[in-house]
């Protein structure tokens, strides 16, 4: 049996962990996001080219992406407290350097190795909640994605208020002491926790599973810059696609499977992962070419439509730590399901706004999104709750995986269909009825798997 990660003599003492668990949630995914509105000063300040540019918004993304599923690996089989803790040493560290690069290739190779601690970091997060009751591990993973929801949100009003009024390498400087803040929270509350000691890793899937996920990642972020009928994105279409079927194949075969394909037999495990990759394909998809409407069809200034986003992060602190109740009335199918129901339907209502519309017609639709979007929080907890305890940080990898993976895709789906439309405000529209068809499949499956 695993060792238990924390065992709180009260429901108070569980807090501290859940401190950890945000913020360790927030600031990863922060990264994702806050450095986008100072590429421009990047590129003054370091005399970058548009592709060095396009590695330091990315870079991050490819190795997080990639190297997630061996991340949650390497907690279970090493220890989830030794994982987060080395995580979260490398992110810092990294962070460092990056906001002391004086070149644009130290910048690149700072944000690579920042990736590499958040693979370690977000499994290890969710995995440390597994040995709770379920309400405690409820409340942990609705902190963790609130967290994550809320960083993604604000990470371009962070970024672009750092930049202006400071300076951009405190887009990463300010991870530092967040960092060291988190690491010393978590050695003093996050217990060790991990499978038998028998336990090894499956090194060919680890590397199989690096190979689909990296590939995966370059050919979303960069398929419509190059083509994607290009060679060089055939190729990693094609090496994700073989390196997908090698996977499949290793973990069938392996005696101890970095993934236990078995997993996904369990129904409140793998509908949790679909519905999870549903409405990321949706709202993560359409994140990416708000601000531009704003900007460009409601006429908002920069500032303004950053702020748009803040009311949706504010919205989900504030709605997280009333949904363990509603869970409790409605039970997790039914909360999840009326939580994407609303973001579909925010989602909707902006897809009918248009020049001379402003925040009187925008802000009902991104409360409703913004409630919506706490009211998923459950999720996470079926997943975790759907699996033993000793795979915990795989499952948090794949769940974890499933949140990133599908934001590129809908990135790349919502640019076809914005791409394809005789104007953006219309692409746009279009997009947004698509994503939210996306999301009301979500809460469909929702439904059926966690009941």
């Amino acid at each position: 049996m695993a060792q238990s990660v924390l065992q709180p003599a009260s429901g108070a003492r569980v807090w501290p962990l859940f401190l950890v668990v945000g913020l360790a949630g927030f600031v990863t995914t922060l990264d994702n996001t806050v450095v986008t509105v100072a590429l421009p000063t990047i590129r003054d300040d370091l005399g970058a080219s548009l592709a060095a540019l396009e590695w330091v918004a990315t870079g991050y993304i490819m190795t997080f992406a990639g190297l997630m599923l061996a991340g949650g690996r390497l907690a279970d089989v090493y220890g989830r407290r030794k994982a987060l803790v080395t995580g979260l040493a490398t992110f810092t560290a990294a962070s460092l350097a990056a906001g002391l690069a004086t070149t644009i290739q130290l910048l690149v190779a700072a944000r690579l190795v920042q990736g590499v601690g958040a693979a370690l970091i977000l499994p290890a997060t969710l995995a440390v909640l597994a040995g709770k009751d379920g309400r405690q591990r409820s409340a942990g993973v609705a902190v963790w994605m609130a967290s994550g929801a809320a960083a993604l949100a604000l990470g371009p009003v962070v970024g672009g208020y750092l930049s202006q009024h400071a300076h951009w390498s405190w887009v990463f400087l300010i991870n530092v002491p967040a960092g060291l803040a988190v690491i010393a929270l978590a050695l003093a509350v996050v217990r060790e926790s991990k499978e038998p000691s028998a336990a090894r890793v499956d090194l060919p899937g680890v590397v199989t599973s690096a190979v689909v996920l990296a590939a995966g990642t370059f050919t979303l972020i960069h398929g419509a810059e190059y083509g994607w009928t290009s060679p060089l994105i055939v190729a990693t279409a094609a090496a994700c696609a073989l390196g997908a079927v090698a996977f499949v194949m290793v973990e069938r075969r392996a005696a101890e499977p970095m993934v236990d394909l078995a997993l996904f037999g369990a129904r409140a495990f793998t509908g949790g992962v679909v519905a999870q990759v549903l409405w990321g394909l949706g709202v993560n998809g359409v994140f990416f070419y708000t601000a531009i409407f704003l900007q460009g069809v409601l006429g908002f200034s920069p500032t303004a439509s950053g702020l748009a986003f803040v009311p949706l992060a504010l919205l989900v602190v504030a709605v997280t730590p009333l949904v363990p109740f509603v869970e409790r009335r409605l039970g997790a199918a039914r909360t999840v399901a009326a939580g994407l129901v609303m973001v579909a339907t925010g989602m909707a209502a902006v897809a009918f706004l248009g020049p001379g519309d402003g925040w009187g017609e925008l802000l009902p639709a991104v409360c409703a999104i913004g409630v919506g979007s706490a009211l998923t929080m459950p999720l996470g907890s079926a997943v975790l709750g759907a699996v033993p305890e000793g795979r915990a940080g795989v499952a948090g990898g794949v769940f974890t995986v499933g949140r990133e993976i599908s934001g590129l895709f809908g990135i790349a789906a919502i640019g076809v269909i914005v791409q394809a439309a005789e104007t953006f405000a219309g692409g746009y529209s279009a997009g947004l009825l698509v994503a939210a068809v996306l999301v009301l499949a979500g809460a469909l499956v929702s439904v059926v798997s966690l009941s």
